[in-house]
């Protein structure tokens, strides 16, 4: 059936649309005295329907709403939602949208209706795990292997899909029954014991076959993911470069020689050995640098339950220090406000300000013991991972300088096979058929030690380059790591004091106000 559309004026979101918008629900709040001061971040719900709206904006600020109804509009494109994380029910039916995107941060999202739309394919929606209620009947979804999208929502509870092509399809009831064992409700309707029992026998045999290939699927994903930790280990250890020949192939990659000198008699031994011995030391290294991660991961563990346990103690007695004051100042509140003589309220109220002063330097003095007890505690943990990564460098330096060891040792090697070679070829006594690039190489002395010398010194950069990486990554860890830390617990105190400062404040206006 053709939609019919009028022609409607429409009207975009504003501060005064999203104001009145608000104001209407002012009576749900009994707690907001002076509805003009309301803030939006406060609100959790709204209502925006029949609005002729066509676009989505000025949102931002309501970043606790949990309910968005935006039905019944103009609307084309699902977009500006971005900060609205708590979301937990949005209603964009009657709209004119024609592609499910922007809703990614909406990791909350519960309820979803999306009816009434202009949606061919259902997408994007890979983030809205809680995802219990979908209803995007009446829009132009034809595949039936679109819908088996929504299988991965283990918490689906409610689905809506008539009004689709998709709908009309023989046997549709009993193959969304059978794919989705856990629905409970298919277009508003209950899915009974007895369908779900006939779909599942019916198609059997597609339902195991699928449930092997998602199983596939998620194996396969499962394997990417631990690939993908192993490779963030090995670069948080500063080691990725390390695992087995990866250094020795980096080391003859650019080497125009590398191609051809295994040809030669004798080289590929030597070639091997070389090989091994690099991989020794690299899987040496490599595990010295895994070790020395996990110490260094257990010693910031160990720092950060130091200081949960600080800001704790921190936090129980500025709790005991409150309670005690409030329970008294509460009284003195009381008692002021039974007095009339206007001197004696006066000197009531100063001492009452005397307590609050004695109060702000109790919590400041507690707030300041806190933040020296952590600087404390950070400078240990500066210094026992300072004394870590001391260790791991100088230990990587012992054996990078192995490396240029075992580099230098088969460079001697590889210039007495040359020369060997080259005579060999000049007096034409060589045991085995030599290639053409061997031959042109050997054609004179200074062209093979010079082609050797460059490897040589091109295999003996690459390892430095390699060394100079891991140690200027690993100080600059360290140093990044301890500036965070005091960063974020500086900003932390700024805070505390920021709330004993505010507090104060409010008691003593709470005092002005009686006098």
């Amino acid at each position: 059936m053709q939609e019919v559309e009028f022609e409607v004026e429409p009207v975009f979101m504003d501060e005064e649309m999203l104001h009145e918008a608000v104001m209407v629900q002012i009576p749900t709040y009994p707690h907001i005295e002076n509805p003009e001061e309301i803030k939006y971040s406060d609100i959790l719900t709204l209502q925006l329907e029949y609005k002729n709206i066509p676009k989505i904006q000025f949102l931002w600020e309501f970043t606790s709403l949990t309910r968005l109804d935006l039905n019944n509009n103009l609307i084309e494109k699902i977009e500006g939602l971005d900060r609205l994380v708590n979301l937990t029910w949005l209603t964009l039916s009657f709209n004119k949208i024609e592609k499910i995107e922007g809703l990614e941060s909406l990791r909350k999202l519960e309820l979803l209706n999306l009816t009434h739309n202009r949606i061919a394919v259902i997408e994007n929606i890979d983030t809205l795990e809680k995802l219990t209620h979908l209803y995007i009947g009446s829009n132009r979804i034809e595949q039936l292997d679109n819908v088996l999208y929504l299988r991965k929502f283990e918490a689906l509870f409610a689905l809506t899909l008539s009004g689709n092509p998709v709908s009309e399809e023989d046997e549709y009831k009993y193959l969304i029954a059978a794919y989705f064992p856990k629905l409970m409700y298919l277009d508003y309707k209950l899915l009974d014991a007895k369908t779900k029992n006939e779909a599942a026998v019916k198609y059997h045999h597609f339902l195991e076959k699928m449930k092997a290939e998602e199983l596939q699927i998620q194996q396969a994903k499962e394997e990417e993911q631990r690939q993908m930790d192993e490779v963030k280990l090995h670069k948080d250890a500063f080691v990725e470069f390390l695992t087995g020949s990866h250094m020795f192939k980096s080391m003859f990659k650019d080497d125009p020689e590398a191609d051809i000198l295994p040809s030669v008699p004798g080289m590929a031994d030597l070639l091997q050995t070389y090989e091994q011995q690099m991989a020794e030391l690299c899987t040496q290294l490599f595990q010295i640098g895994l070790d020395e991660h996990k110490r260094r991961e257990e010693e910031v563990s160990s720092f950060f339950s130091g200081h949960a346990k600080s800001v704790r103690y921190y936090q129980q007695k500025a709790s005991q220090i409150l309670a005690s004051f409030e329970e008294q100042h509460n009284e003195r509140i009381s008692e002021l406000q039974q007095l009339s003589d206007p001197e004696v309220l006066r000197v009531e109220i100063n001492h009452c300000n005397d307590e609050i002063n004695q109060l702000s330097s109790s919590l400041l003095e507690l707030a300041l013991h806190l933040y020296s007890g952590v600087e404390d505690i950070i400078q240990k943990l500066d210094a026992n991972v300072s004394e870590m990564i001391v260790y791991f460098v100088e230990t990587a330096q012992d054996i990078f300088a192995q490396f240029r060891d075992l580099e230098d040792n088969y460079y001697e090697n590889v210039k007495k096979i040359a020369v060997t070679t080259l005579e060999n070829v000049a007096k034409n006594d060589v045991e085995v058929e030599l290639s053409n690039d061997v031959k042109l190489l050997f054609k004179s002395k200074e062209t093979v030690m010079d082609a050797l010398a460059t490897g040589h010194d091109n295999h003996l950069q690459t390892i430095i380059d390699q060394e100079t990486q891991l140690i200027m990554r690993a100080n600059v860890w360290k140093v990044a790591l301890i500036k965070r830390i005091e960063d974020n617990e500086l900003e932390r105190n700024r805070k505390r004091t920021s709330i004993v400062h505010r507090y104060m404040n409010y008691l003593r206006e709470q005092l002005e106000e009686l006098q």
